[in-house]
């Protein structure tokens, strides 16, 4: 595979910047457009952005990207909103910590690598409003490109209608690529995103893909912009429901015991948390995933 994909890889790192505009304008929305119930007299949050560099063992530029984190609003407690797009070339560790097309042929001759994508997780500051998280990417080598990301609900007090709108919201973005591609990748979030030493999920689940290359490069990158399309209209009404409500002291303890679980997934199994820390990516946009304040018991 010789392409260098330069326009494909264009347009990608392009639609994830504008998917990060768009998720930026619609939480900033729902700062200012909280006028009622709890904490509504707080001032709006606004996201404080800074550019992410990295750099290659002899110095030189290997990409960077957007670092956008909001914390202590009326609604988002904590939410990070990133988008990077980095290369250079793949070293033994970050080999063995990229899931997909581990020993790849051809890889430890030519290590080169691309990546763009966007990355998002959002805590809340009412229990009743659910956290989330949602990445996509596409990943390319001189032997092979690929995408992949999703996005999943972790409610800490679970709602059946919140979960079934959610999920019903995915499935309608994902039906027109075919109706074997929602259960798939359901099947695989509920996979990926379970916690063996706990032996339970992290949430209730959502979608997600890993090394996603039919070879139709136009059919996959459409399959993963209806992924990001799919999010907002599945997770602001949630949020425009439920951040209204009282919480009590009890409701705010289980949140925090749940925020136990997203970290210790995220720092145990999260391959993106892996790959970006061994690739020197800048460790505080890698780990923007994990909550403001948790709590064990």
């Amino acid at each position: 595979m010789t392409d260098t994909f330069t326009s494909e890889k264009a347009r990608a790192a392009d639609w994830f910047h504008d998917l990060r505009n768009q998720i930026v304008a619609a939480f900033e929305g729902l700062e200012s457009s909280h006028d009622t119930g709890p904490l509504s007299d707080r001032p709006a949050g606004v996201f404080d952005v800074s550019q992410t560099r990295r750099s290659s063992d002899d110095g030189s530029d290997a990409g960077g990207g957007l670092m956008s984190v909001m914390r202590g609003g009326r609604v988002f407690e904590k939410v990070g909103v990133n988008i990077s797009t980095v290369y250079g070339t793949l070293g033994e560790r970050a080999q063995a910590a990229m899931a997909a097309r581990k020993g790849l042929p051809g890889m430890a001759d030519d290590p080169r690598f691309w990546a763009s994508g966007i990355s998002l997780v959002a805590h809340m500051q009412n229990p009743h409003c659910p956290a989330v998280h949602m990445n996509t990417r596409m990943f390319w080598t001189p032997h092979a490109w690929w995408f992949g990301g999703g996005s999943d609900l972790n409610p800490c007090i679970e709602y059946d209608e919140d979960t079934a709108h959610f999920h019903a919201t995915q499935k309608a973005y994902l039906d027109p690529h075919g109706q074997d591609i929602y259960p798939r990748l359901k099947a695989w979030a509920d996979e990926y995103f379970y916690i063996p030493h706990r032996k339970r999920a992290r949430g209730v689940g959502g979608i997600f893909m890993d090394d996603h290359c039919t070879g139709d490069w136009n059919s996959d990158f459409a399959l993963t912009q209806d992924i990001g399309r799919a999010f907002l209209p599945a997770f602001v009404p949630l949020t425009e429901k439920r951040r209204i409500q009282d919480w009590t002291a009890a409701d705010k303890e289980a949140q925090l015991i749940h925020r136990g679980l997203y970290a210790e997934y995220n720092l145990v199994y999260d391959r993106g948390t892996k790959f970006g820390l061994e690739t020197g990516h800048d460790a505080n946009a890698v780990l923007m995933s994990l909550p403001p304040l948790a709590k064990w018991v």
